[in-house]
């Protein structure tokens, strides 16, 4: 049990259905989907939708979402809502336009955003209220506004610059030529009457209709190679998830294009450790989990990309006799100096939300529009800001990421869920970017090694290896940056909280659902 004396907030608690969202409107657009009946997808549909329009840094109906969905006595299920490069686009067509680097505000960097199509195709498969239902709640937000959170309020701050290039993108969201401060209303009703047709008339509407033409219309004035066509031939995929052991549960993950696998690989290597024998706040337990990382991360940008254009060796990655090698690698006395990942771009910006159900249908659903703002551009006539979940890609030819017409790019968001004896115990998910898969093994990690309960395990401080770097977040004491430090690692302390998690664990014992939300955020677990 916490200590009540010390700042935090207590772990959620429900009975019939619970939701962890990161902002209180889409836990409780979910939550009234609930209690009116919906199932747990119908839920997640209504508190993504929400978070597209009151989460504008992270997420957006111009994004793309990934999702896992497990029914009690079914097998988990993968949806894969991520879209491609234009059919026009190639590493060689750039280069005749003088571009040799991707610039993340470029219109080259948009890739066909799959969240609506995917929403709308988990709600008519598993759903049981209809499209129209399940966005009212994201429409009246947009359309009457709501107000800006905090974090949020500082995030928009930051990247004035961006909102100021393109009129269109300036008109939405700095109406007044400021950004908004905390608590102030923002509406979007350009994007509410985009919303207003989708449900209506469904997804087709946004990928075959008005809005696509206005998508395109605005990327083509920007240089881009879209078409209507590369909309239409848009469609989610559903895909074999992929799994490793932990602690005898199972953890699953989308499979590649999604760098799920990233985060099975780590979880194999460190279940080879007995890291209850470290304090949770220790160096002996970052370094550890520091090397993991920095091992995970070199195999994943050497080898993750879309299945599609070339082969992922999943089972390799995932397999115990790598993490039996690898394992023998790591040593506990000092940082290993053979670990050299390929350069990828950043990217921090995406929400995640769980939803669980009466009946135990769990829900574990990552929206994202890749950077804060995604790319910036904003396509005037319908107000969808557009993401930038292309600047993932390479411009090295022969690496299994080049950009390549048609080809989705390898994907930083990835939903988890952890089951045992077949059912789950676990929905949750880290939002940040690179950050996801070692964040998604540092929550694993306190909640089955430590015995955290879900909130506590949310709120431990975070650490990020990859390469040579190594951040550290401000409440990590100076005595473990040091520790770090003398074993050769390069600490630095992380200008912003390292990504978000929500999670919800399911006790079937007592019938309870327990659930948790990350402070570093504004966004809330709640449960009936």
């Amino acid at each position: 049990m916490r200590d009540f004396q010390s700042p935090g907030r207590s772990e959620a608690f429900g009975v019939n259905g619970m939701a962890a969202t990161t902002h209180p409107l889409a836990t409780l657009a979910a939550i009234d989907v609930l209690r009116e009946g919906g199932n747990a997808i119908d839920a997640a549909v209504a508190a993504g939708a929400m978070l597209a329009v009151v989460e504008p840094t992270q997420t957006g109906v111009g994004g793309d979402c990934f999702v896992l969905l497990k029914r009690e006595g079914q097998p988990v299920i993968a949806l894969n809502g991520s879209g491609a490069a234009p059919s026009a686009a190639s590493v060689e067509r750039l280069a005749e336009a003088g571009v040799t680097t991707l610039d993340p505000e470029s219109a080259h960097t948009v890739t066909v955003p799959g969240a609506v199509r995917t929403w709308a195709r988990l709600a008519e498969d598993y759903g049981t209220l209809d499209l129209a239902r399940l966005l009212a709640p994201a429409i009246a937000a947009a359309e009457k506004g709501y107000p800006v959170a905090e974090r949020l309020a500082r995030d928009w701050a930051r990247h004035m610059p961006k909102l100021s290039r393109l009129a269109a993108t300036t008109s939405v969201f700095l109406p007044r030529g400021e950004a908004p401060a905390p608590g102030d209303l923002h509406a979007q009703p350009m994007l509410a009457r985009t919303l207003r047709d989708v449900a209506r008339q469904g997804a087709d509407v946004f990928y075959e209709g008005w809005i696509a033409e206005s998508i395109v219309k605005a990327l083509r004035s920007l240089g881009g190679f879209h078409t209507v066509e590369d909309f239409a031939a848009f469609r989610p995929r559903y895909e074999k998830p992929i799994s490793a052991s932990y602690r005898g549960f199972e953890l699953w993950e989308c499979p590649p294009n999604g760098s799920g696998v990233a985060a099975l690989a780590m979880a194999s290597l460190l279940d080879r450790y007995n890291v209850a024998d470290f304090a949770p706040v220790s160096v002996e337990r970052y370094h550890l989990l520091a090397e993991i990382a920095r091992i995970g991360y070199a195999e994943r940008d050497v080898f993750v990309g879309d299945p599609d254009a070339g082969h992922v060796p999943v089972e390799r990655m995932t397999s115990s006799a790598r993490a039996d090698i690898l394992a023998r690698r790591i040593s506990l006395s000092g940082r290993l100096t053979d670990v050299t990942p390929i350069t990828m771009p950043e990217h921090k910006d995406t929400v995640f939300l769980s939803v669980v159900d009466k009946d135990r249908t769990a829900v574990s659903f990552i929206n994202s529009i890749f950077d804060d703002f995604g790319s910036g551009i904003v396509a005037p006539e319908c107000g969808v800001l557009l993401h930038n979940r292309g600047f993932g890609f390479v411009l090295e030819p022969g690496h299994p990421n080049v950009l390549a017409g048609g080809k989705r790019p390898m994907h930083t968001i990835l939903p988890a869920m952890l089951t045992r004896g077949g059912e789950c115990v676990l929905s949750f998910g880290v939002t940040g970017g690179h950050f996801q898969p070692i964040g998604q093994v540092q929550i694993l990690s306190n909640l089955l090694d430590h015995e955290m309960s879900v909130q506590e395990a949310i709120d431990q401080p975070r650490i990020f290896a990859r390469g040579d770097q190594l951040d550290v977040e401000a409440t990590v004491p100076a005595k473990v940056v040091e520790g770090l430090r003398a074993l050769g690692h390069l600490p630095t302390r992380a200008q912003n909280p390292l990504g978000t998690a929500q999670a919800i664990w399911i006790d079937r014992k007592r019938g309870l659902l327990r659930g948790g939300a990350d402070p570093r955020r504004d966004g809330i677990a709640l449960g009936y």
